[in-house]
């Protein structure tokens, strides 16, 4: 591990001691790891939308608008090779919450987010993307199909650092 040294002025020091506070890191160390982090994959993102990614995608929307859970349901089917899982909640007598996991090429992500975040209806459409690197693997946990002498390649999703 490299050590590095910052210097802050007093309020941009309390600030950020507060915010460590508040999300409950132990020391400043992991708070400004994590925040390079976040500001690193942020940064590659915006540079480029290729590479591969997992992510989250979440929206909010009014199930009584017309035909939107239809609509919401096809494009998922559509991009079955992105679609993970979905799951739903019902948050009132008019709006649901769901977050959908996906995987898949970087910018086809971005793009499904888009378009399935712009249906009449979806509101308060949110996605967190984080990038990974693609390793096929064969150990031991790797499936063996009946009679096969070797187990099954299979895919592994590393997040970048």
């Amino acid at each position: 591990m490299e050590r590095i040294t910052i210097s802050l002025d007093e309020t941009l020091a309390r600030e950020f001691d507060a915010l460590i506070e508040r999300r409950g890191y132990q020391n400043r160390s992991e708070a400004v790891r994590d925040l390079l982090r976040e500001h690193l994959e942020t940064a590659r993102q915006r540079e480029s939308a290729s590479g591969h990614c997992v992510a989250n995608l979440s929206y909010v929307y009014d199930h009584h608008a017309r035909d939107l859970a239809e609509r919401l349901t096809h494009l998922q089917h559509a991009h079955h090779d992105l679609t993970v899982a979905t799951m739903h909640a019902h948050l009132d007598h008019d709006n649901c919450l769901e977050s959908v996991i996906l995987k898949g090429p970087t910018g086809t992500v971005r793009a499904f987010a888009d378009a399935l975040t712009a249906e009449r209806g979806v509101r308060h459409g949110q996605i967190n993307i984080v990038s990974v690197e693609l390793a096929n693997s064969v150990h031991e946990h790797g499936y063996r199909p009946k009679g096969a002498a070797a187990r099954v390649p299979h895919l592994h999703l590393k997040p970048k650092d």
